[in-house]
Order: structure tokens, then C-alpha cells, then sequence
């Protein structure tokens, strides 16, 4: 399904159709402030694994993270943030970053991995802030990107459906995407460290 959802007022009758789908084990694709993601119910570990197989990832080695819907989320699922960390975050998000935060015992038994780490996002788009809030808890998070695709990360939902629709339940078309990825900042050490220069000012990281 091609979902048309507008990011400046997010329809809740549309964004309950979402919610209904993950909360069933579905996977969707929904527009961020950055590039388009593939995602789905972190509780859910059958959807986990699909996302991982539509990624070709595996999942003891994963890379997804977690989209937020503010601050309140993260608490939940990551250690006592140094205060310079959570100063941090809140003056930078909503926005294009990913940050490495150390994960408490409260996380998923399926994002448990070696490094004991939990990427965290809050995009600055109504979209999947929306949903998050409404399900009510994060929801997992990998970007779009195929090694058949033309161009690394495509920008045009119309094109991420034609190339996704028979691997993923919903396709959100939230309008076109960014062309480049949030920037990831390490800060399992409390001091951030850039992983990835992506979009955003990296001079409050400085």
C-alpha cells in the first residue's frame, strides 16, 4: 500500500492505519527529516527479522536503531546520560542525528548485541514522531538503500514503491526524502565522537 500522509499535519485516521499494521507485525517505510527509512515494531521479533532480511543484515550485527518520539523514550532504554550527553540531545533533537548511547537491560531481547549499544533517533519530521507516539513505543530503524538502486539512497516514495511494495506492508509517501543520512555520534564515552558526517551543523560536536 502507497500511503499519502502530509508531513505539516499528519491525518491521526491515517497514522491509526500505520500504527495498526506494526502493531500487527508489519513493516513500513516512512519518510524522516533525513533519508527514508524501513521500520517496525521494536516488541516485534518475527518483524525484526524480516526488516534484517529485506536489509540483508544480520541480526547479532545489526545496525538499526530506534526512533523516538522525544527524550521521555530514550530514558527507558539507555543508561544514566552524562549531563553533557543529555544537554547535548536536547539542544541538537528533533533533528538529523543518530546517537550510539549505551543500552540498559530494558531493551529489546533481540537489539542485545556484544557492544551493549542502542542508536537512537529523533527525526525532525511529524511523521514518525507521530507514529511512535500513538504506538507507544520506539520503532526500529534502518535506512532505505539497495545495492540495485541507481542512486544510494532514493528520494521519491513513488520510486521506493515500485522497487519496495512486494517486501514492506506500507510505503508512507511523506514527499521527497534528503539525499543524505543523519550524522552518528558515539557517545558511550560521553564524549561524542562522529562516526558519520551526515546532514546537520556537526559544530555543537566540536
Amino acid at each position: 500500500m502507497l500511503l499519502r500522509i502530509y508531513p505539516e499535519n499528519p491525518n491521526p485516521k491515517e497514522i491509526k492505519k500505520v500504527v495498526d499494521c506494526l502493531r500487527n507485525g508489519g513493516v513500513i517505510i516512512y519518510p524522516t527529516d533525513t533519508v527514508y527509512g524501513i521500520g517496525c515494531n521494536v516488541n516485534n521479533k518475527k518483524a525484526m527479522e524480516r526488516v534484517c532480511r529485506i536489509k540483508g543484515l544480520d541480526l547479532k550485527k545489526h545496525n538499526l536503531a530506534f526512533v523516538c518520539y522525544d527524550l521521555s523514550h530514550i530514558a527507558a532504554f539507555t543508561k544514566q546520560l552524562a549531563t553533557s550527553t543529555y544537554k547535548l540531545m536536547k539542544k541538537t533533537l528533533p533533528g538529523p542525528y543518530t546517537f550510539i548511547l549505551e543500552a540498559n537491560n530494558s531493551i529489546p531481547k533481540i537489539f542485545k548485541n556484544s557492544k551493549k549499544e542502542i542508536g537512537i533517533r529523533i527525526p525532525d519530521n511529524n511523521i514518525p514522531r507521530e507514529i511512535v507516539k500513538e504506538l507507544g513505543n520506539p520503532i526500529a530503524t534502518t535506512s532505505v538503500k539497495d545495492k540495485d538502486m541507481l542512486i544510494e539512497y532514493s528520494t521519491d516514495p513513488e520510486l521506493i514503491y515500485e522497487h519496495f511494495n512486494k517486501l514492506v506492508d506500507i510505503v508512507i509517501d511523506g514527499g521527497y526524502g534528503e539525499a543524505v543520512p543523519s550524522t552518528i555520534l558515539n557517545c558511550t564515552n560521553n564524549t561524542p565522537e562522529i562516526i558519520r558526517k551526515g546532514k546537520g551543523d556537526i559544530t555543537p560536536f566540536l
